[in-house]
């Protein structure tokens, strides 16, 4: 198989490029292309307004199109059917009308909208696995910080966008633009966790001494996942036709919400031996229904099957050059250049960066803190499994809502809700009942987890469908890994230092049980720290008590959501409120 560097483009005709319309009432989005760009110039000109909140925010007025001015987007292949399934290979856009429901998506759509979900579940089984399950099965054997060393596996997602333009430029044109990175990422995938599922309970039976190693792998295996959502996101915005492109973000959020559940609620509630003995058995066992070794290799060989189902029963559609040959590695670099030093998404950049510091303590901690206080595992884990069908419905509205002038606005409203719910989950850790969660505290549990969820899902909905909104379909992947790479970035590069700053403000001495203590020993005995994990497994070796006499938690949760607070009422709301209101063009790069 020969290798080329890309000279086409993901949309096949220049009109492909005018910008998304998002507004409701059928108003004709600007494009510097069009005849009558000036004029509605100065109609923004006049309609210009500052902004002094959510919701006092003047949008500029549009001129209304009219069916004799309407541009046409016709394709030039009238006897081939569009990318988008259109026929005559025509994409009218100005004539589209987005699907109202899910289930009202054209058949060629919604197909299409099934393979984006599984696409996207795939690369959410190891990512649940990085961020989800293995950092709580290490937690029983490792501080808090070397968790947060762990987390460094993840960043793969938050690094994606150096090699991005690579995924963008490079392929085979015999297998096709997406599927020439799809199909192999996928085998190599398969073959790693297939390899761990042999491996990895030994791995994490020692976890100490093999930590680097542990984390080299699924650094690795997030790798793969990371370069894989270069090619899906950008095969997405020519799978779907142009008026359903929210639904990307849908069938994003389906996918990957429901491959991460999978390896962190689901798996760590059926590995859990406490789970089933309580629901699925009368003789009870140490070992849970499913190990880590059976589930990595089902998804070793699941793996595989759908590469090879991928390989054969889908043909990508050939994409065409409209850029004069200069797609190549080289120029998808300078494009993404260009895409930062846009002054919007500059801003854009910096609110990502910012913007998750509120609730890293609350994502990264409650749980863990709630199983140290003694929460069952298998409460737990039918907590997280009766919040997952939560997520898939929560999902399919958040992108009902991101839709019209304001997009962003469910983002905005979402973000003071996961403030609030990270104080509601500290408060109750804090009101943790002394002789055990009994029904009442575990339904507390349950809703407090489902407030998060839906709060977060709503926000990552809503901030994807932004993104595919405003990014410019001739260098699509690059666009939006762009924009995810550095969401992702985000929530990331906190959690090092919230995991270690938990730690650093714990202060917990081991001492003796005067009670059941000899005279020697408490007059041998030299009280000692035990606020990380080692220490407090070796004060239980020597007979001690760990005596907590200042949860780091607390402060860092604290630290966090008024930080995050601070950012948000000061700052964020007013330049998101901004970003919403601008016109597509103003977020293109010059060609």
């Amino acid at each position: 198989m020969s290798l080329q560097v890309d000279n086409t483009s993901d949309v096949a005709n220049p009109r492909a490029r005018q910008p998304f319309n998002r507004s409701s009432t059928g108003d004709m989005a600007r494009d510097a292309s069009s005849p009558y760009y000036e004029e509605e110039c100065e109609l923004d000109d006049l309609g210009a307004s500052n902004f002094d909140g959510p919701h006092h925010v003047s949008v500029p007025p549009r001129r209304r199109s009219t069916s004799t001015r309407l541009p046409k987007y016709d394709d030039e292949d009238s006897d081939k059917e569009g990318v988008n399934g259109s026929k005559n290979g025509k994409r009218s856009r100005g004539h589209e009308e987005a699907a109202s429901s899910l289930w009202q998506l054209p058949p060629a759509d919604f197909r299409n909208f099934a393979l984006l979900c599984l696409l996207y579940l795939l690369q959410g089984v190891p990512v649940g696995l990085a961020m989800g399950s293995v950092p709580f099965l290490l937690k029983s054997k490792l501080s808090y910080g070397q968790v947060g060393l762990f987390s460094l596996a993840s960043y793969p997602y938050s690094m994606k966008l150096l090699w991005s333009p690579i995924v963008d430029a490079i392929y085979s044109p015999t297998i096709g633009r997406r599927k020439s990175w799809i199909i192999p990422i996928q085998t190599v995938s398969s073959i790693m966790l297939l390899w761990l599922g042999s491996h990895v309970e030994t791995l994490l039976e020692n976890a100490e001494s093999h930590l680097g190693f542990v984390t080299f792998l699924f650094f690795t295996l997030v790798f793969l996942c990371a370069t894989q959502d270069v090619a899906v996101d950008g095969w997405a915005l020519t799978l779907l036709s142009h008026a359903n492109l929210s639904y990307a973000s849908t069938a994003q959020t389906i996918g990957l919400n429901t491959g991460y559940f999978l390896s962190f609620t689901v798996f760590l509630a059926f590995n859990s031996p406490e789970f089933a003995n309580k629901y699925f058995r009368t003789v009870p066992l140490d070992t849970g229904l499913l190990s880590m070794r059976a589930y990595l290799t089902f998804w070793g060989w699941t793996y595989l099957f759908m590469t090879l189902a991928l390989f054969i029963g889908k043909t990508e559609e050939k994409t065409r050059d409209i850029r004069n040959g200069k797609n190549g590695i080289l120029d998808v670099y300078t494009s993404m250049w260009k895409i930062v030093r846009l002054s919007n998404v500059q801003l854009f950049i910096l609110i990502h960066l910012v913007a998750k510091f509120g609730f890293q303590a609350n994502d990264a901690v409650t749980n863990l803190k709630l199983l140290e206080k003694g929460l069952s595992k298998e409460d737990l884990a039918l907590t997280v499994l009766i919040d997952f069908p939560f997520e898939i419905i929560f999902g399919y509205y958040a992108a009902k809502w991101s839709v019209g002038d304001r997009p962003l606005r469910p983002w905005l409203y979402a973000f003071v809700g996961r403030l609030g719910s990270a104080l509601l989950a500290q408060l109750l850790v804090y009101c943790f009942p002394k002789n055990g969660a009994g029904p009442f505290y575990l339904l507390l549990v349950i809703l407090v987890h489902v407030l998060g969820s839906f709060m977060s899902t709503v926000q990552f909905v809503s901030i994807n469908a932004f993104h595919t909104q405003i990014a410019d379909p001739a260098i699509g992947g690059t666009y939006m890994t762009t924009l995810n790479t550095v969401s992702n970035l985000g929530g990331q590069w906190p959690r090092v230092l919230v995991l270690f700053a938990v730690d650093f403000f714990t202060a917990a001495t081991c001492e003796l049980d005067p009670t059941t203590a000899t005279p020697d020993q408490i007059e041998t005995f030299i009280p000692f720290s035990c606020a990380k994990q080692a220490d407090k497994q070796r004060c239980v070796t020597v007979g001690g008590v760990c005596n907590m006499k200042i949860d780091g938690y607390y402060i860092t949760n604290i630290m966090c959501v008024l930080t995050g607070g601070a950012l948000f009422f000061f700052w964020i709301r007013r330049k998101v409120e901004y970003l919403q209101t601008l016109d597509l063009s103003k977020w293109r790069v010059e060609k």
